[in-house]
């Protein structure tokens, strides 16, 4: 009777432990795939979860009066230096002023037999194709 129960607990056993490996290995194949997955985010130094994001500053905005219609602020691009003078009205060429700074003129505003239009028709034929297609997946 003890040899029967024996023999009848032994392959128990194996299968036991057949089942306890395949399961570890299993278990081992989940965790290496989450820890093999991706990088973790690198924190920032000096920041917590509590803590404000700083704003992006722009430049200042210079609201001196004097200033403003004596130099053309804004126009030097190098960290050290100023601004450059403005030169009287004389001194500057005459399609200076001529420039047209408004709005962009509509299609049925320009000629039909000018660059301009067929620039602006292919323009507004690539905006309308875009909204037509934006969303769409391919």
């Amino acid at each position: 009777m003890i040899r029967y129960s024996l023999c009848r607990i032994a392959p128990s056993t194996q299968n036991i432990t057949s089942y306890a490996a395949a399961f570890l290995s299993r278990t081992n194949t989940l965790n290496r795939t989450q820890i093999c997955g991706y990088a973790k985010k690198v924190a920032a130094k000096g920041k917590g979860k509590g803590m404000l994001k700083e704003e992006l500053k722009g430049p200042e905005v210079c609201k001196d009066p004097v200033r403003l219609t004596g130099y053309a602020v804004g126009a030097n691009i190098f960290k050290q230096g100023e601004d450059p003078k403005l030169k009287p009205q004389e001194e500057y060429p005459e399609w200076l002023f001529q420039l047209d700074l408004g709005e962009a003129k509509k299609l049925h505003e320009l000629e039909s037999d000018t660059w301009e239009y067929w620039k602006r028709l292919r323009k507004e034929n690539i905006w309308r194709y875009n909204r037509l297609h934006k969303g769409k997946k391919l």
